[in-house]
């Protein structure tokens, strides 16, 4: 394999599309463990789509070698603070896609950041004999979306190409 920064980008785009392939299997089996399995190629598919983020800014850091070029955390290079230091076209578009929640780029951060937190127990009504025995719970709370395929291979398809883009503007002539 060769040693270039487009290499781990290209290979972890590759892996979340074989995890998403996988989901896809899981969902439609009829194994016991089918929701178990589902759930892991998910949160492989998560790992490597940030994992190919990752790549995508290590190629950007690698060509105009920036100081963070080795950074092992994409938010670490998808900060303002690294543009201060010099004004990367690429590097400016990719931040301004992590500071707005609603874009698929925050989402992606957002659902790798999620892989690392506990667990968490649904919110249950207090036992109190003095309240009325019909009470509304949960109205104000919304159950967590669960990630799925076709979302994260949208994810996949824009992360695709964004590297296609940038790699063609990076390239010199």
């Amino acid at each position: 394999m060769a040693h270039e920064l487009y290499t781990r980008t290209n290979q972890k785009i590759f892996f979340a599309g074989l995890a998403l392939e996988s989901m896809a299997k899981a969902k439609e089996s009829r194994a016991m463990n089918a929701q178990g399995l589902e759930q892991a190629e998910r949160e492989s598919a998560v790992f490597h789509l940030y994992g190919a983020l990752l790549g995508l800014c290590h190629e950007i850091a690698g060509f105009y070698r920036l100081p963070q070029a080795n950074s092992p955390r994409a938010e670490d290079l998808l900060t303002p603070q690294v543009l201060e230091a010099i004004a990367i076209p690429e590097m400016g578009e990719l931040v301004e896609l992590a500071q707005q929640r609603e874009t698929w780029l925050a989402q992606l951060l957002a659902s790798y950041n999620a892989l690392f937190q506990p667990p968490r127990a649904p919110k249950k009504p207090k036992g109190d004999v003095t309240q009325p025995l019909i009470i509304a719970v949960g109205g104000d709370e919304s159950a967590e979306p669960v990630l799925t395929r076709e979302e994260m291979e949208s994810w996949r398809q824009q992360l695709k190409g964004l590297a296609i883009r940038f790699r063609e503007g990076l390239s010199e002539c």
